[in-house]
């Protein structure tokens, strides 16, 4: 009976620690939040505009996202636009479409070498997600939320190294201080209006 308790009481602190550790966080400041919001094209067509509200230098973001539009209804995220949007100067835009898991999954990056581009503090559109039906029915309702797609991709920001005013050199990490860049910003979903 003890051995059944303790093993129920490590298994429960083990889930409450996987829970805590991929909570919110945001070490700089104001939590950071990620809007998703949906907007009908027509009845086959639809937009997820998704924004981000920082107040810290940026130089990386994972967006995915899941799709819904009902159990008969499947849909493709088939492309997207980051022109006019506040990462449109980042070095490295991914996107992967996934059919069969109903998702997409979004990596930017700012700099691949010795650059100076960081997403500034601040507010607006950082990509436009364009979703059709893949059997021409009708999409009566898109639903979006983040999710963790392969291998590992969970909604995640990483903030400039610089920032943290520790006399770094600007071309060094002190790596013991990496996780305190990472950044689990909130997800909220705005409906059409």
């Amino acid at each position: 009976m003890k051995l059944r308790i303790t093993i129920t009481l490590v298994l429960t602190s083990l889930v409450a620690g996987v829970g805590l550790a991929s909570a919110q966080s945001d070490g700089f400041g104001q939590l950071d939040t990620v809007y998703a919001e949906v907007n009908r094209i027509d009845e086959l067509n639809w937009t997820v505009n998704v924004s981000y509200v920082n107040d810290e230098n940026v130089v990386g973001l994972t967006l995915p996202l899941k799709l819904d539009a009902g159990p008969d209804n499947r849909v493709v995220a088939d492309s997207a636009i980051f022109t006019g949007g506040r990462v449109e100067h980042f070095t490295y835009k991914a996107f992967r479409a996934d059919t069969a898991d109903q998702c997409v999954t979004m990596g930017l990056i700012a700099n691949w070498g010795p650059t100076s581009k960081t997403l500034k503090p601040g507010r607006g559109r950082v990509v436009t997600v364009f979703v059709s039906s893949l059997n021409d029915k009708p999409i009566e309702a898109l639903t979006v939320d983040t999710t963790t797609t392969h291998p590992h991709n969970s909604l995640q920001v990483v903030a400039d190294r610089v920032q943290g005013g520790n006399g770094e050199p600007p071309d060094t990490l002190n790596l013991s201080n990496q996780r305190l860049r990472e950044i689990r910003p909130a997800f909220v979903i705005r409906a059409q209006d």
